[in-house]
């Protein structure tokens, strides 16, 4: 789940290549805008229009940078400095905020695997896969769009995490050192809610 290379074919034996940037894919890309912004609720198609509101910033000071924004408003951002390889923060309008994963890469993934990840806050394992099954009753192509969108990215579907696996990532990026180097704030000082508590 944390790699972001792939293996070539044409390079030598077990070369591997970094992807390409994904966030112009995600943007510009048919099945990859049909799947991330239709169903992951990732937009990144507009990234002129990606504000966060005034005053919010991160506690430690360091750049919090808007790529995309889920329908409700909410923001996803880069930490930092650099490229997509930076910690990528959700920003919730209910003052709700939390790392998300270590790179886009680790994003896109995250997003392949388990696109409802927003409703699994204090969620029990039977909750989950109540809200899975929902999801794949409004979109009973979901697989199919699913693998489409990986292939789009450069990304072999069989090498997606499971929907397990993408949970335990994200309880515990919630609370380790990244969390805390991630710690959201408001125009007031006040820090948002973790994501997950």
């Amino acid at each position: 789940m944390n790699g972001s290379t792939r293996t070539a074919s044409a390079a030598p034996s077990d070369a591997v290549l970094p992807l390409p940037p994904l966030l112009p894919l995600l943007a510009t890309d048919a099945e990859a805008v049909a799947y991330f912004a239709g169903i992951a609720d990732l937009d990144a198609t507009s990234p002129a229009d990606h504000h966060l509101e005034d005053g919010v910033h991160l506690a430690s000071g360091a750049r919090l940078e808007q790529f995309a924004r889920a329908g409700s408003g909410d923001a996803f951002c880069f930490v930092g400095e650099g490229g997509e390889d930076r910690p990528v923060v959700y920003v919730s309008l209910d003052g709700a905020a939390g790392p998300l994963a270590l790179g886009l890469p680790e994003l896109v993934r995250l997003c392949l695997a388990l696109p409802w990840w927003r409703d699994a806050p204090g969620r029990t394992a039977e909750g989950l896969r109540s809200v899975a099954e929902e999801y794949r009753e409004d979109v009973p192509d979901l697989d199919l769009r699913r693998d489409r969108a990986a292939r789009a990215l450069g990304l072999d579907p069989a090498e997606l995490p499971s929907e397990a696996a993408a949970l335990a990532r994200l309880v515990e990026l919630s609370r380790g050192p990244v969390a805390a180097a991630c710690v959201v704030v408001g125009e007031e000082g006040d820090p948002f809610e973790p994501l997950f508590g």
